[in-house]
């Protein structure tokens, strides 16, 4: 879903209540009214056939309403992006509530930017997102490995998970096809510069030339309209991130390593990232034996810890994730 500046969601939730028809003049009142079906949510409300349907939805309200959290610069993670406050907006599901008596509750939502967004932090790294934020995201940075990327494909196609790929432009300028199928599988493609290089060792034209090179052949190979950076191994300084954010894109390393180039045991893979996995971790793979094998059982063990997996943008998004019940 995209927000706006005042972005409008709508959370699903069946909720048992005892509430009769409106009959009469009242009834052809509501009538009248304008239902706003279209920003509404489902939540559920425990049944409480004595209560006042009103304070009921205030209630709830009470529960789910959050404030905005600003982006912050901060000392070790450096940039950290914010996430978005949720209103219930209590006067429209009210309403609702009265035009269909008959069925569920629609909690009729906003979701409420902060005052900084990413976007205000200036030329920083990023390492992680939000810990408010319940999502993990799996990146995978391509230069070699082909052999391990179809495999890798299917066991997220049949986990319902995407990911992203940031690429080697060498590496895209060879395998076209192979490229074209992650992002017809629905994956989010960046861009890893175009030789592999240690981008704190080369000059600014250099440097320059590395990231500019894979963003063009993103878009003319792939259409794709560049996001993301992630410095070959790691390596970068402040004139690489700025240099990055000169042509637009966010430089992005990791919150926790596979380190699946040394050929760990699958299940010491598994093992590292189930435990580490928290709001906001981005994880850093390859298209590894490794971490082939440890991946089904990795996004396992991370959607068992309550957090949803998405792309880098997702993770890195200030949109917020609309949770599904109330307690």
């Amino acid at each position: 879903m995209k927000t706006e500046k005042v972005a409008l969601v709508v959370a699903c939730v069946a909720i048992v209540i005892g509430i009769g028809s409106t009959q009469g003049p009242v009834k052809d009142m509501l009538a009248q009214l304008k239902p706003q079906d279209d920003l509404a949510v489902w939540m559920d409300i425990p049944k409480a056939a004595n209560n006042d349907l009103r304070l009921r939805i205030e209630t709830a309200a009470a529960k789910l309403n959050a404030p905005p959290v600003d982006a912050v610069v901060d000392r070790v993670w450096k940039a950290i992006p914010g996430y978005n406050g949720l209103e219930i907006d209590v006067e429209s599901t009210y309403r609702n509530a009265l035009l269909a008596p008959k069925e569920p509750i629609k909690l009729v939502y906003r979701q409420i930017e902060p005052k900084v967004s990413l976007n205000e932090l200036g030329a920083e790294p990023i390492y992680r997102g939000n810990s408010a934020k319940p999502m993990v995201s799996l990146m995978i940075n391509v230069a070699w490995g082909n052999q391990y990327i179809v495999p890798m494909l299917d066991i997220l196609d049949e986990e319902n998970v995407k990911v992203t790929f940031f690429l080697d432009g060498s590496w895209l300028s060879k395998n076209p096809e192979l490229a074209t199928e992650m992002l017809k599988r629905g994956h989010e493609m960046e861009n890893h510069a175009y030789t592999h290089p240690n981008m704190s060792t080369l000059s600014r034209a250099r440097a320059t030339v590395e990231i500019e090179k894979t963003q063009k052949l993103l878009k003319e190979s792939l259409g794709v309209t560049n996001k993301w950076f992630a410095p070959p191994s790691g390596d970068f300084d402040q004139e690489t991130v700025e240099i990055a954010s000169s042509l637009g894109l966010k430089t992005v390393l990791w919150t926790v390593d596979t380190v699946d180039w040394r050929n760990p045991s699958p299940e010491s893979i598994v093992a590292k990232i189930t435990s580490k996995a928290e709001a906001g971790t981005l994880v850093l793979m390859h298209p590894t034996a490794s971490s082939s094998k440890a991946l089904k059982a990795m996004i396992r063990g991370i959607k068992a810890k309550g957090l949803q997996l998405g792309t880098v943008s997702q993770t890195l998004s200030a949109e917020r994730l609309i949770p599904s019940d109330v307690e």
